[in-house]
């Protein structure tokens, strides 16, 4: 945690006090500052704190920084983290700390936080044909000769708009083509002739700048690591061709991006294989699920389950709720609904419970169902469930897991509460 009292925006989130904003925080930290109760190394389990309460392992957070770290390295790559699955400038800076050449978004809004908190790369992942926020990239681009921005274009009418926008900018925006992962598939351009016009039109915007390629490859229609890669390969080629034709002349370096959670190991495979061009090549991967995993999409998607010697993802979110409820040997209620736990992907899964201190599995619980403030649980003749136990839940999908909690307290595995995330959705 930032220490109370600095200059830095960082610093200044330690400044902020403890009060009704904030869900789980013990009630007789109200008035304390975030850092003065992080300092106080509170325990999340007899600190006071209130369920349902939201905690990210410090131990697994730290892991999966490093992993993550350790694998664009090893396979030369750039990474741009997509900075929509926390909103947290605190994990922004930390991935940064491990390797991150920046940060991806994808609205104007997430710009602004990142800018906020001095995030200096940024990636947005999106065509930006927003006047007011085209006007306040540019001056921003104006006042900080250091600052690089990269965004999509992917078509003729978004390069008007951009291009009508910026009129009178100081710097031009750069900006890379969008290839569509396929017929059916979200944003891009469908096909060579498009790529073209749209590059075409780049050239005739003095306030645009063509720098690159890119595309999201987890769209690819029945995505499967021959269907990935052939995609993936023919954005390379779009690269390849670009750069034949004196498209990037004025770039400086050629960004060549992509890369979910689901499939960076493709990318990995395929950017490896990228020819030299006339310019450097920026290897751009922007996977942003890894900083806390989860339980149950991405503990089955993600590319670590493929080349398992590369090393493994740890679910860092853990849920705890309190079982109010016990009405019949079959069923549980937790204090817990869809205010506090994601649902979009999957229902959250009963890990642990916990009674007088101590922890054991959480045999013969499902959750099976979810109303605003309860999980529903279903148990089975082995469930050994009470009132007013705690029972700790893995979840799924980070996206909708940070967006719901604006302060999240970091635990070490004995429980010490040691930081807290600051998320800004």
């Amino acid at each position: 945690m930032p220490h109370a009292g600095g200059s830095g925006p960082l610093d200044r989130l330690a400044d902020e006090r403890v009060d009704h904003r904030f869900k789980g925080l013990p009630p007789d930290a109200a008035g304390l500052t975030v850092g003065e109760l992080a300092g106080q190394r509170r325990d999340l389990f007899d600190g006071g704190f209130t369920t349902p309460v939201l905690a990210l392992s410090a131990e697994r957070l730290e892991h999966n920084l490093a992993l993550m770290e350790a694998y664009t390295a090893r396979h030369g790559l750039a990474f741009a983290p997509h900075g929509k699955t926390s909103m947290a400038p605190q994990l922004f800076h930390r991935q940064i700390e491990h390797g991150a050449w920046g940060i991806t978004l994808a609205v104007p809004h997430q710009v602004w936080v990142a800018r906020a908190f001095g995030i200096g790369r940024i990636f947005l992942a999106n065509e930006l044909v927003d006047a007011p926020a085209l006007r306040r990239i540019a001056a921003d681009l104006a006042a900080d000769p250091g600052l690089r921005f990269v965004c999509y274009v992917d078509s003729v009418r978004g390069v008007e708009l951009m291009d009508a926008a910026l009129r009178g900018a100081a710097r031009p925006v750069d900006v890379v083509v969008e290839l569509a992962a396929g017929e059916g598939a979200r944003t891009g351009v469908r096909t060579r002739a498009q790529a073209r016009a749209v590059a075409d039109a780049v050239a005739g915007a003095p306030t645009l700048r063509l720098a690159g390629v890119a595309g999201y490859e987890a769209q690819v229609p029945g995505a499967s690591p021959e269907r990935v890669r052939e995609w993936l390969e023919r954005l390379v080629a779009l690269a390849v061709e670009f750069d034949g034709a004196g498209r990037f002349a004025d770039a400086g370096e050629i960004v060549v991006s992509a890369g979910g959670s689901e499939w960076f190991d493709a990318v990995a495979a395929v950017f490896a294989a990228i020819p030299d061009l006339s310019l450097p090549v920026l290897k751009l991967l922007r996977s942003g699920a890894y900083v806390s995993h989860d339980d149950v999409h991405y503990s089955r998607l993600t590319p670590f389950n493929r080349v398992p010697e590369e090393g493994a993802l740890e679910p860092a979110f853990r849920l705890w709720a309190q079982v109010v409820s016990r009405p019949t040997a079959t069923e549980a209620f937790v204090n817990a609904g869809k205010r506090d736990a994601p649902h979009d992907l999957d229902l959250p899964v009963a890990r642990v419970v916990r009674r007088d201190g101590t922890e054991r599995p959480a045999a013969g619980i499902e959750v099976s169902a979810l109303s605003d403030q309860h999980l529903w649980l279903r148990t089975g003749a082995d469930a050994d469930v009470e009132v007013g136990d705690w029972i700790g839940f893995g979840l799924s999908h980070p996206c909708t897991t940070f967006d719901k909690w604006p302060l999240i307290p970091v635990a070490r595995a004995d429980g010490t509460v040691v930081d807290y995330i600051r998320t800004f959705f």
